[in-house]
């Protein structure tokens, strides 16, 4: 009963650390514990998935939906399961029970968040990058959006670019060098992305730019001729993506639509 009671405790304890409320001793005691086992990292990275997954909700999640995560984090593992499976059992069946209420509430979601097509702003180029064609653009379009040259006005050059298939869209990003920095830029296809109320909103040449922090890093989106554009690169500053997400070459890149 004992055992139970200790295995218990830690799973609650562990959500507690992947959502920031367990702090002072406790928080250090399990984090040095965490540090030590490689079954326990491997637990809070999955309670941590899970709260990124809730988090990337463009809305508040609804009450039934919370009550049934809140249900799910207080509920004892059954002790047949726990005897069975151990600590790493009952703790995955917590984690897949908020999995399931998601898919249960979002099926068929119209579309990846913003923080999944922002995810391939920092990822690496896959093949070369579109050359400068004309004015301010490179030969790449999307829809008819093309992505801009900057390497003569701005300084970023065109270094690489990769395509990939979220939830049924592609998503093609180009990636920009300046020194040791570099930006990566997406454009979606299909109807724009949603973004969190919570962004900033910013006018910079007429282009309304909404920005926000995902994952440490600042993420800036706003739409051309209907499509999602997203622009993100590790440390860079807000104020610098704002400056390339508001360029427009005086007028001659094709914006249709801001």
């Amino acid at each position: 009963m004992g055992d139970m009671r200790r295995q218990t405790n830690i799973e609650r304890d562990l959500v507690r650390l992947a959502d920031g409320t367990l702090t002072g001793d406790r928080a250090r005691e399990l984090e040095a514990r965490v540090a030590e086992s490689p079954d326990l990292r491997a637990m809070l990275d999955e309670q941590r998935g899970a709260l990124e997954a809730i988090r990337a909700l463009n809305e508040p999640a609804p009450h039934a939906l919370r009550t049934q995560i809140e249900n799910a984090r207080r509920r004892p593992a059954p002790a047949v399961r726990a005897r069975r499976f151990g600590l790493a059992g009952a703790f995955v069946a917590v984690v897949a029970a908020v999995t399931v209420a998601l898919v249960a509430v979002l099926p068929g979601a119209a579309g990846p968040s913003l923080s999944e097509a922002a995810a391939f702003t920092l990822q690496k180029p896959v093949s070369p990058a579109p050359v400068h064609e004309f004015d301010g653009a490179l030969n790449l379009k999307i829809d008819g959006v093309p992505y801009p040259y900057w390497e003569d006005s701005l300084g970023w050059n065109a270094t690489g670019k990769r395509v990939d298939k979220v939830d049924g869209r592609t998503a093609t990003t180009v990636f920009y060098s300046k020194g040791s920095n570099q930006v990566g830029y997406t454009i979606v296809t299909g109807k724009p992305v949603k973004v969190p109320s919570g962004a900033n909103m910013t006018v910079k040449n007429g282009v309304h730019i909404r920005s926000l922090g995902l994952g440490g890093n600042t993420v800036v989106t706003w739409e051309r001729n209907g499509h999602s554009c997203i622009l993100s690169g590790r440390g860079i500053s807000r104020d610098e993506l704002v400056k390339l997400a508001g360029w427009r070459d005086a007028g001659a890149l094709p914006y249709a639509t801001d």
